[in-house]
């Protein structure tokens, strides 16, 4: 592979996973206009179109989702081999420290930490899992994983995975002894079991999605709590009703624990973001987890 066609290869990964050109090219450290150009000479190498743009969306036509699928694997190999052949003379070292949200954690972190510290001895792995929204530089923190909404604009935001959805749950017991809402609204007659972020007062709005607009209800609480997995257990044992990420009460609801309310009402969003902050020349180790993270992101 020549030069050129690696470093428009990294260009198209990174306008695929951000989909916003700027964005792109503030993580590469180029501009706007050879972001662009680049994949414009990519496309006109391959003959087909990667992307749909207009002035206020970049979308991936098929062509481009499926070379970004055969693609990322493969570059993020490449970097990692890069990164260890540099490397090699003085290896990577020193405390990278990460913080994350729990179930976010648990699915792009934790799986890595193995090979990791198989192949970077060196390295010392600092890993807070943590649902309290943090300032991740003020704390120290080398790498964030995050939801968007929280993270700060002048943070470079890698995409983990794909969308997310919220969707409310009860068990069976419950629906059967108090009925199951019809609508979002139906809640306000509900025992709810409500979450908030720890560190804060006020428990976290139930989001819904009608008619092309999000719209908030805030439930009356039979009971707050700051912990998702401790919400989920109440509303399994009949408590009330939970609202929670979708993939994180699979489990319970194959197990016929728990059934899915209003899901006409539930729709998804952007999931979990790998962010740091933008520095000209990060350090090696950094690098290399970044690296680890974003190549085993299922």
């Amino acid at each position: 592979m020549r030069p050129a066609d690696f470093a428009r290869i990294r260009t198209f990964l990174a306008v695929a996973e951000t989909l916003n050109f700027s964005r792109a090219a503030d993580e590469l450290g180029i501009t706007s206009s050879a972001a662009s150009q680049a994949v414009r000479t990519l496309e006109a190498d391959i003959r087909q179109q990667l992307f749909q743009r207009t002035t206020r969306t970049v979308v991936l036509t098929e062509a481009g989702a499926s070379l970004r699928d055969r693609m990322r694997p493969a570059l993020a190999e490449m970097e990692i081999a890069l990164a260890q052949s540099r490397d090699a003379a003085g290896r990577p070292a020193g405390t990278v420290r990460i913080v994350s949200f729990r179930s976010a954690g648990e699915k792009f972190i934790l799986p890595v930490l193995a090979d990791l510290r198989r192949n970077y001895p060196e390295i010392l792995l600092d890993v807070t899992l943590d649902d309290e929204v943090t300032d991740p530089v003020a704390g120290g923190f080398d790498i964030a994983v995050r939801i968007g909404e929280v993270i700060s604009q002048d943070m470079v935001a890698v995409p983990l995975g794909g969308e997310l959805r919220q969707i409310a749950v009860a068990s069976p017991d419950y629906t059967a002894r108090h009925g199951a809402p019809e609508k979002p609204r139906d809640l306000l007659s509900h025992d709810c079991i409500c979450w908030r972020w720890p560190g804060q007062q006020h428990p976290f709005p139930w989001e819904f999605y009608e008619g092309g607009h999000w719209f908030s209800i805030n439930p009356p609480a039979a009971v707050v709590v700051n912990d998702r997995r401790a919400a989920l257990q109440m509303a399994a044992d009949s408590l009330g009703i939970a609202f929670c990420i979708e993939d994180t009460v699979n489990d319970l609801i194959e197990a016929g624990k728990l059934v899915p309310l209003l899901l006409e009402w539930s729709k998804p969003f952007p999931g979990f973001f790998l962010s740091y902050s933008r520095q000209r020349h990060m350090p090696a180790a950094t690098r290399v987890v970044i690296d680890a993270i974003r190549a085993g992101c299922p």
